[in-house]
């Protein structure tokens, strides 16, 4: 038997259940670009969960940064929107934090895929330097 198959491959319908729900809690930096330059964000934010110094150094474009260290209990963010959180990368867990934040204050949220690490490497575009977009808190 093969290492790849020691365990059998779910059931077709136990599968596209499996992966519906893990697409429920990720967007891929690629849709996202995509949406960015059809123009067509409507329906949710991207959301910088780092500190506000690394999100003054590069930050993805229209993104506002919520450092989950920082959350108060309370916000004043849109309740029909989703919230797509990103961090550094896959090795950062920023990204996760925020989301469960965000989450257990009622909000809907999604993970970016490997965060601007994922979009620098895509070749996507940053922004840098001084954001005039603060926590909108």
């Amino acid at each position: 038997m093969t290492n790849a198959l020691r365990f059998p491959a779910a059931d077709p319908h136990a599968a596209a259940a499996h992966f519906a729900a893990e697409l429920a809690f990720e967007a891929d930096p690629d849709d996202v670009h995509r949406d960015m330059t059809g123009g067509n964000t409507q329906g949710y934010v991207l959301v910088e969960t780092r500190a506000p110094e690394a999100f003054a150094q590069a930050r993805i474009p229209g993104a506002i940064n919520l450092p989950y260290r920082d959350l108060p209990e309370r916000l004043d963010l849109d309740p029909d929107l989703v919230y797509i959180c990103y961090c550094e990368s896959f090795q950062c867990n920023a990204a996760t934090k925020g989301a469960l934040a965000l989450a257990q204050r009622g909000y809907r949220v999604k993970r970016l895929s490997g965060g601007i690490t994922a979009w620098r490497e895509a070749g996507y575009p940053v922004d840098s330097g001084v954001s005039k977009v603060a926590c909108h808190c």
